[in-house]
């Protein structure tokens, strides 16, 4: 089988995997850590069959992928985000090209911040005693699969 083709397999698998979380973000505002291993881990096939050099290229992915979970986890560490959300940011982040992760973080900012919008006047559409939880899942799947999309199945790229 042509690498290209595994290499699509895997992309699809991950946006199957990214819409699951933000699902079960949404109903639970949970997403399980299996969801997230499964996400983390599909990346190492992924780097072989895109043809990631095992130096530099693997450790520089991963470090900038573990530089992105940390400072998500200092924001954990203050309660401004869930420890799913940050997990999956960190294994979304490991699929990512090193160019697109600026825009990738930008758009997922932006997705939350809509997000966060809608959950407010939710709020105020329907009060309830209960904290409001921003289902953050929703905001990484969009960025990921945006990111994606701009780096693998763009066929205007020169657009940009």
């Amino acid at each position: 089988m042509e690498s290209g083709t595994i290499t699509l397999g895997l992309m699809a698998i991950l946006g199957l995997l990214m819409i699951a979380a933000a699902v079960s973000d949404i109903r639970s505002r949970t997403i399980s850590n299996e969801l997230n291993a499964a996400i983390a881990l599909l990346a190492i096939p992924f780097w072989i069959t895109s043809g990631f050099a095992l130096w530099p290229d693997v450790p520089l992915q991963f470090g900038a992928a573990f530089a992105v979970f940390l400072v998500f986890a200092g924001l954990f560490a203050i309660g401004a985000m869930g420890g799913g959300d940050v997990k999956m940011i960190g294994a979304v982040m490991l699929w990512i090209p090193l160019p697109l992760f600026m825009p990738t973080l930008m758009v997922m900012a932006i997705g939350g911040g809509i997000l966060s919008a809608a959950m407010l006047i939710h709020m105020k559409l329907r009060p309830s005693d209960q904290p409001v939880e921003v289902p953050y899942g929703v905001a990484i799947a969009a960025a990921g699969l945006w990111a994606l999309h701009q780096q693998y199945l763009n066929q205007f790229q020169v657009i940009r």
